[in-house]
């Protein structure tokens, strides 16, 4: 913002790197299920693997929690006074 920046576009630039962190997490963290949940069906019998239904409403609950965190970082930063900020750099 002491560059020229609007709170908008910080905020946005917040949001948009929580988001990028979120869907990392989930591009990395579902094969990892997939596979521990075809490996516990293998282990134990009547166990289904895969489910689609909560597989999606995982991903769902956990991309919906992380931009509810994010949002008030979000606020917070681009509430920010520019002289505050560049003096405790």
């Amino acid at each position: 913002m002491a560059l020229g920046a609007r709170r908008g576009a910080v905020a946005w630039q917040v949001k948009r790197e929580i988001v990028i962190l979120v869907l990392t997490g989930i591009a990395i963290g579902l094969p990892v299920a997939l596979a521990g949940g075809r490996l516990v069906a293998k282990l134990l019998y009547g166990i289904r693997g895969t489910d689609p239904i909560s597989e999606t409403a995982a991903v769902a609950l956990l991309l919906a929690a992380g931009l509810i965190a994010g949002y008030w970082p979000a606020r917070r930063a681009a509430r920010i006074d520019p002289p505050v900020a560049l003096r405790h750099e």
